[in-house]
């Protein structure tokens, strides 16, 4: 596999991943602090492509079965892109919709995030799979490595890039930064994509599996349930936090839109550093060693973060930022190798969607409960900064316990208990066949 195909199918990633920058680091912001929104609704609205998540596999199995001009990726990563990049130029339109007339911008929020989040599932399920075909299994993992670590390079350029176009903050500066960043998406993706998949002109009839044949598999085994378990409480700890960093950072200690922005850049490094220190610290003490020490330099970056508004100490939060950001980047590069360890053959595409399942349930959860916790809790103790030290310490919570799991988590163990579930499974397919 050539390295200029590897760098084509990061570019898709890259470019699906810039239609959410915007909103995910600038204008949930502007939504809860400029225009007073309820962070409970823009957690919503920005949840709504994890809400979408199952229709993946409706994705997928379509596409095997009905290419588009011969074509059975292609056509449906740019379906994806078009609505993502459209529906994300759009929700500056109706976040400023929502606040001047709530009811009558709710539709349109409704219609641009919908969009936005249909598109991600669209986008992500085809490119992915192109990719998985393209590289096939000697170069998967090279594949993924080069895909994930061009997809933070193009985050942090992203996020100081908008940091820069909104260094004077005005609404249009805001519709003009997104309408830049969409456009520029949309043409990288498009442009990665042409003639990098073949035509496909012979006829195929994939195999069909249930996502009630997938979950059957998963429940069947205990250490896939533990792990299961184990994902999501480490991915709320994780990724709970997005929706309300930046809102924290301006209604806590009064930080203006272009250093909130930058947030997203400084996290992005930190992250890309802990990811290419991962690889010696698991090769040298294992996987499991490599998660813990990732999983307890989030847990105490975010119960710093916390401690900088409960204290009010603005000194503390970019530290605790950066230790945060650095411990996701180890905790992911070792949960994602040790993901791909709880997998038999066989069974791979099923567990490994169980993952991919655990992972949208994860960032549905925290960023629903995030927004609805700091709400709630904003008006019962009529303040705002207490609201956020509650969500953030109780995301610290919840790596804690996840820490704790982490011990129990076997692959071997999962592998003996897996294969006789595998097996069964593959006994009654064979049975209804016949």
């Amino acid at each position: 596999m050539r390295w200029t195909t590897i760098f084509r199918l990061g570019l898709i990633n890259v470019a699906v991943a810039l239609t959410a920058v915007p909103i995910e680091s600038t204008l949930n912001r502007i939504m809860i602090s400029e225009l007073r929104l309820p962070a409970s609704l823009v957690a919503l609205l920005i949840a709504l492509p994890y809400a979408f998540s199952p229709i993946q596999i409706w994705i997928g199995s379509f596409s095997d079965r009905h290419p588009l001009l011969g074509l059975r990726r292609t056509p449906y990563t740019i379906i994806g892109l078009l609505l993502c990049a459209g529906g994300s130029a759009l929700s500056p339109t109706a976040a400023f919709a929502m606040a001047e007339n709530f009811w009558l911008g709710l539709p349109l929020g409704i219609l641009a995030f919908g969009a936005w989040g249909m598109g991600f599932n669209f986008a992500t399920v085809s490119y992915l799979a192109l990719a998985t075909e393209l590289s096939g299994e000697e170069y998967r993992a090279r594949t993924v490595g080069v895909m994930w670590f061009m997809l933070i390079v193009g985050v942090i350029i992203a996020g100081v890039s908008l940091s820069r176009m909104l260094r004077d903050y005005t609404p249009d500066a805001l519709f003009t930064a997104f309408y830049v960043v969409c456009g520029v998406a949309l043409l990288i993706g498009i442009a990665a994509l042409w003639r990098l998949e073949e035509r496909d002109r012979a006829p195929r009839t994939p195999e069909r599996r249930s996502f009630a044949q997938m979950i059957a598999t998963v429940a069947g085994t205990p250490q896939a349930r533990l792990f299961f378990v184990y994902l999501v409480l480490l991915l709320i700890a994780i990724l709970g936090q997005d929706v309300l960093l930046e809102p924290f950072a301006a209604d806590v200690f009064g930080a203006p839109v272009e250093v909130t922005t930058r947030y997203t850049s400084i996290w992005g490094m930190a992250l890309l550093i802990g990811l290419l220190v991962t690889s010696p610290i698991a090769r040298r003490r294992g996987k499991p060693f490599a998660a813990a020490i990732g999983g307890s330099l989030v847990a105490l970056g975010l119960a710093l973060i916390a401690a900088s508004g409960f204290l009010n100490i603005p000194a503390i939060f970019i530290p605790s930022l950066i230790m945060f950001g650095f411990g996701s980047g180890v905790s992911t590069a070792a949960n994602l190798s040790l993901m791909l360890d709880m997998t038999i053959p066989g069974q791979i595409g099923a567990f490994v969607g169980a993952w991919g399942v655990a992972n949208s349930m994860a960032r549905l959860l925290g960023t629903v409960l995030s927004g609805v916790t700091r709400d709630a809790l904003t008006n019962l103790l009529d303040s705002r900064m207490l609201g956020y030290v509650v969500v953030f310490s109780l995301q610290a919570v919840a790596m804690v316990i996840s820490l704790m799991l982490l011990p129990r988590i076997s692959a071997a163990r999962f592998r003996q208990e897996a294969a006789p579930s595998a097996r069964e499974l593959v006994a009654l397919a064979g049975e209804a066949q016949g």
